[in-house]
């Protein structure tokens, strides 16, 4: 088992690996996230990583599974990792399809063993428990190997999704942010969104690839804790457009992009929050657009039924990116948000 071959300015990551990334070939296996239980008390946490290493060009990292209930990218980089011929390849990907592999086990968002929200972990802790031992091997160890990634999202179990591609930008940094809409462009969504306030703040796996220099970009491929055949086409198509374009596997046969509509998710105004809790029932579809003061949706409380619903209204005009699944709502759930039209930072 190799060791981890960690940033040196931080503490090494205590995970190891069968994988030499420096390796030319194919290679699958498994990252060791030590696990010490009851029922195992030297055991390890397995998460599956292939990497591809072939010819010259560049490096990327490709995963998926960051939130366990979110499937479609798992669906798509595990047919990938089956596929991709080694001989295709000039350089490196490193794939993760279920890089939160407890959570993914379980369907979860979050990891059953220690209740951890990964995209909210960065850039981890090598002493910490399995979630934040695999945000600081991502940050530490395969980041600093990368120029390129891609973290392919859904809305899994409790939202869905106009499926999307996704990226962050941010103030004072324009030459990376022309590469990132030029790579949202040549993915080739229906429609792309940038985060000007990216949900999860410097705590993103995000925040960690713009503090190691890497161009990363992402999905909102549908979700509902389903897998949508035109959201798995969708990522699948835009996630071969962008290997060739970036000549990582340059031969590569793809389907044309038709040009993507680029928006914003900005502040709270975006977002639209249950007061009560009840059952939802949305006044608007996904895909709409909505003007401020529109009516958004109403929550209704069967269990008192001569009790008037409680009304919730958009609190700005944009398009409905983001929906909630769940009828029944708890006060503070997200129950939609928007997207309008990018006019730059």
């Amino acid at each position: 088992m190799s060791p981890a071959q960690a940033d040196p300015e931080v503490s090494a990551s205590k995970i190891g690996t069968t994988i030499d990334f420096d390796a030319p070939g194919r290679q699958t296996g498994f990252l060791r996230v030590p696990h010490s239980t009851h029922e195992s008390a030297y055991g390890w946490i397995p998460v599956p990583v292939v990497c591809i290493r072939h010819g010259t060009g560049p490096t990327m990292l490709l995963m998926a599974g960051n939130h366990g209930d979110e499937y479609e990218g798992q669906v798509a980089l595990s047919r990938l990792a089956r596929t991709l011929r080694l001989e295709d390849v000039q350089g490196r990907l490193i794939i993760l399809p279920a890089v939160n592999a407890p959570a993914a086990a379980a369907g979860r968002r979050t990891s059953p063993i220690d209740g951890g929200n990964l995209n909210r972990a960065f850039p981890g802790d090598p002493e910490g428990g399995p979630t934040a031992m695999i945000a600081h091997f991502v940050d530490s160890v395969l980041l600093p190997l990368c120029d390129y990634a891609a973290d392919f999202h859904s809305g899994g179990s409790s939202l869905a999704y106009v499926p999307c591609a996704q990226a962050n930008v941010f103030p004072g940094m324009e030459s990376r942010n022309k590469t990132v809409l030029e790579l949202l462009d040549v993915f080739g969504a229906p429609v792309s969104y940038v985060a000007t306030r990216p949900m999860g703040a410097e705590r993103a796996f995000g925040a960690s690839a713009r503090r190691r220099g890497v161009i990363a970009m992402g999905t909102e491929a549908g979700g509902g804790g389903t897998v949508a055949p035109s959201a798995v086409k969708m990522l699948e198509s835009g996630l071969h457009r962008v290997l060739r374009h970036l000549e990582i596997v340059p031969e590569l046969a793809v389907e044309p992009g038709r040009g993507t509509r680029l928006v914003e998710v900005g502040g709270p105004d975006y977002f639209v929050y249950a007061n009560e809790s009840g059952l939802f029932e949305p006044a608007v579809e996904l895909g709409e657009g909505v003007a401020a003061g529109q009516l958004a949706g109403l929550m209704h409380f069967p269990l008192t039924p001569w009790r008037d619903p409680d009304p919730m209204y958009f609190a700005r005009a944009g398009m409905v990116l983001c929906r909630r699944v769940p009828g029944r709502t708890e006060r503070g759930d997200c129950v939609f948000h928007l997207g309008s039209d990018y006019r730059g930072l």
